[in-house]
């Protein structure tokens, strides 16, 4: 037997139905370190959510590959990629592409991390399809108030929709 995630009835919020009760959160980074600040940083700034991590185009392209039954790789309500994962800004914007070329992906929000972002960049990753670009902080209570207001949007206030079948 599979077990799927469990998910919510729609008590979090208008568009909750579908969206499981403990989202998880796919970040694809290439720095090790980035990884584990930003995991610090999820578990003081957010209610309770599942952190996966992957460090290549490669491991996202393989993660996000598994079928839905996989408890092992659940589907990500919402992914994060450092525009630094490959080794150029157009390796990471290919797979941003990628994600949101795949009907089965396309619906989940990709958040495209940034070290001071120049508007090139951006308009890069929104051409791509990025649901949003944010500049990465560079202090560790930075990254911490920032991720409290982007999960508190994007894991508890934003109406998401159902995974694809």
């Amino acid at each position: 037997m599979t077990r799927r995630p469990r998910t919510g009835s729609g008590a979090a919020g208008p568009g909750r139905v579908g969206v499981p009760l403990v989202p998880t959160v796919l970040l694809a980074d290439a720095d090790a370190d980035a990884r584990d600040m930003l995991r610090d940083a999820l578990l003081e700034g957010t209610g309770p959510c599942d952190l996966r991590t992957v460090a290549s185009p490669r491991e996202l392209a393989a993660y996000l590959a598994a079928p839905h039954e996989d408890v092992t790789k659940p589907p990500p309500s919402l992914i994060l990629i450092d525009l630094d994962l490959a080794d150029t800004m157009t390796g990471t914007l290919d797979a941003v592409r990628a994600i949101k070329d795949d009907t089965a992906l396309r619906r989940i929000p990709v958040i495209v991390l940034a070290r001071g972002p120049e508007s090139h960049q951006v308009e890069a990753a929104y051409d791509a399809g990025a649901s949003t670009v944010i500049a990465k902080p560079v202090t560790f209570l930075a990254l911490v108030k920032l991720v409290k207001v982007f999960t508190a949007y994007w894991l508890e206030a934003a109406a998401l929709p159902r995974p694809a079948e």
